[in-house]
């Protein structure tokens, strides 16, 4: 049965602009599921509900909330100096300039927190030149010559966590703690901060505090080889050629085995339902099923914006306006989309997830053509979404 978002989807869709889309929206306990389309051009294998997506920087949030959990049950905490479970960490010094060699440099006004990783402020990640991310300056050169796998999620980092952590600490932060925003980094060494708070490998405890609590079975690090045969094909334009193709680099045989070094920016797969589970347990303030995962004070923390408006306009056309709360964005004013307060995020594979706890309404679009993220379509997407709640109609078309 037709529907904006379904005709939307469908329209984009015809004019190959994707091969095929997963979008889920819910209102409580009425949930409505588009499937459109194939998952790779010029296949016959349709999109399906339980159809897996390389979710790439929606991990962010998971990482977040699993954080919390710690902290909640004293395991870490949010105040503390990363160094404290990271000593390889300590005495990490700040270059003078961005652009600047890597051996001038000037002392850390304070330590970086482990709420400066939540937040992304703790002076490292992304370099915006510009409308250019990570110009050809010392730094980026030297995070690239070490493996660190910093930015583009495939080829990933070959280094387990402990080695990832002792190069990571051989380097200078880029500007001083708390000074500005800057993405993705702060989840990555988040990832191998969990495992030492734990002690354990961090998929166990993804598994067992996030994924098995809210029964996302299809959700990891890596699939059994059937279910990584089912990812779709990832695609983008081209830049420099403007041609949509295939990217080949982050094929079924990577997700096959477990990584080297799990990353807690974008390492996770998931499927719409699976994540669906996760949204709606911080829509009901941290409680799954009747049983409570996190603190109401924990979500309302998570999901509130904590940067100030000189953090979030350094964030340039990454944030593009929005705040940040723990792993996720917020928005701070009306958008063509919605009143301010929505809150969650994109992967750079082409996935996004919005909830509004003002409509109790979550927004969930699977595809993995990376085009989706500023072709127009998410904007599309996200405002159609307030728009698919009709009683009346069938909810798994």
């Amino acid at each position: 049965m037709s529907s904006p978002l379904r005709d939307a989807i469908a329209a984009r869709v015809g004019r190959g602009e994707f091969p095929g889309v997963v979008a889920l929206v819910a209102r409580d306990d009425d949930v409505t599921v588009h499937t459109v389309g194939v998952t790779r051009f010029g296949g016959d294998v349709p999109m399906r509900r339980d159809t897996p997506f390389r979710i790439t920087s929606m991990t962010k949030p998971v990482m977040a909330a699993a954080a919390l959990m710690l902290a909640e049950d004293d395991r870490l905490d949010l105040e503390e100096p990363v160094a404290k479970l990271l000593p390889e960490l300590a005495g990490q010094r700040v270059l003078r300039r961005p652009d600047g060699p890597l051996d001038d440099t000037v002392e850390a006004a304070r330590p970086v927190t482990v709420e400066d990783l939540l937040t992304f402020t703790l002076g490292f990640g992304f370099i915006l030149d510009g409308d250019t991310i990570d110009p050809p300056w010392p730094i980026v050169e030297a995070w690239r010559e070490l493996g660190l796998a910093l930015a583009e999620p495939e080829p990933r980092t070959p280094h387990g966590p402990d080695e990832w952590v002792r190069r990571f600490g051989s380097l200078p932060l880029i500007h001083q703690p708390g000074d500005k925003w800057m993405y993705n980094a702060g989840t990555i060494i988040l990832g191998a901060l969990l495992a030492r708070a734990d002690d354990r490998p961090l998929a166990e405890i993804l598994y067992d505090r996030v994924f098995a609590p809210l029964g996302m079975t299809q959700t990891g690090f890596w699939l059994p080889p059937d279910r990584a045969a089912a990812l779709p094909g990832q695609y983008m334009t081209d830049p420099a050629t403007g041609v949509l193709s295939e990217r080949t680099s982050t094929g079924p045989e990577v997700w096959s085995r477990p990584p080297a070094f799990p990353s807690g920016s974008g390492g996770l797969v998931s499927t719409a339902d699976d994540f669906l589970a996760f949204a709606r347990m911080l829509l009901d303030g941290g409680v799954h099923g009747g049983t409570r995962l996190l603190s109401a004070q924990a979500v309302a923390s998570m999901t509130g914006n904590h940067l100030t408006p000189a953090q979030i306009e350094s964030g340039g056309f990454i944030l593009g306006g929005s705040g940040w709360g723990y792993g996720l964005a917020v928005t701070v004013a009306d958008d063509e989309v919605s009143a301010a307060g929505r809150y969650g995020w994109a992967g750079g594979y082409g996935t996004a997830w919005f909830n509004d706890p003002r409509e109790r309404l979550v927004s969930i679009v699977l595809s993995q053509v990376s085009d989706l993220l500023w072709n127009g379509a998410l904007t599309e997407f996200n405002r159609l979404a307030y728009r698919d709640h009709d009683p009346g109609r069938a909810r798994d078309e």
